[in-house]
């Protein structure tokens, strides 16, 4: 591990959360730091980057020009969604700005990280290749793809062409289960008590792990 990877850098057990667009992860982040978890959210950092005045703009539009600035000076994300859906190759320049930039921002806040355990949120960890060795587990929230775009459609109006297309430029549910050491099951029929349930059951474990690691490290 490198000095920029977040789990190196903070000495804490850290974990990996992810899931479809729609799962439910951005809750189950919320439960687990009013738990006391340390959450870094990769998506947060990505839009703290990419924002009025934000340090990935000048290189950003040095990549793709001024058509995806917005007029308040953010990237408009809209047109950056319609150029990495009409050419890959934008989405490989895109990922070459952002990531280094975002694996820094998260290393730094990882350093400062309290709590028995660091949780970094990343929506696109098992896409990326590159988080499977910078955390301890990896834990994937799950749910139906139908209730994907079903909650997706209900919280942001994007049309269901579109989400489909977001949907598809991520890793499939099996590819994403194939990746967990442990899944958080929110589907469908899952109630809200249910899902921190089950939540809160990972999170005396990933306790109790942390513990331990330190009483064999001491």
């Amino acid at each position: 591990m490198d000095a920029n990877d977040p789990a190196s850098a903070q000495g804490k057990l850290a974990i990996g959360l992810t899931g479809g667009i729609g799962s439910g992860k951005t809750r189950v982040a919320d439960l687990l730091a009013q738990w006391g978890a340390s959450v870094i959210d990769t998506d947060l950092i990505a839009h703290a980057l990419t924002g009025p005045g934000g340090e990935a703009m000048p290189a950003l539009r040095d990549a793709f020009g001024p058509d995806i600035v917005a007029a308040d000076g953010a990237m408009d994300r809209a047109a950056m969604r319609e150029r990495v859906f009409a050419d890959p190759g934008a989405r490989q320049r895109l990922e070459a700005v952002l990531h280094p930039l975002i694996g820094a921002r998260a290393a730094a806040e990882g350093a400062q990280a309290q709590g028995d355990y660091v949780v970094y949120v990343v929506p696109l960890l098992v896409e990326s290749g590159r988080w499977r060795e910078r955390v301890a587990r990896i834990c994937v929230v799950d749910c139906e793809p139908e209730t994907q775009v079903a909650r997706v459609r209900t919280r942001s109006g994007l049309t269901i062409d579109t989400i489909r297309r977001i949907m598809a430029a991520q890793a499939t549910r099996e590819a994403r289960l194939a990746a967990a050491d442990d899944v958080i099951v929110n589907v469908a029929a899952t109630t809200p008590q249910e899902l921190a349930s089950r939540t809160f059951e990972l999170h005396e474990c990933w306790r109790e792990l942390a513990r331990s690691t330190r009483r064999s490290a001491s």
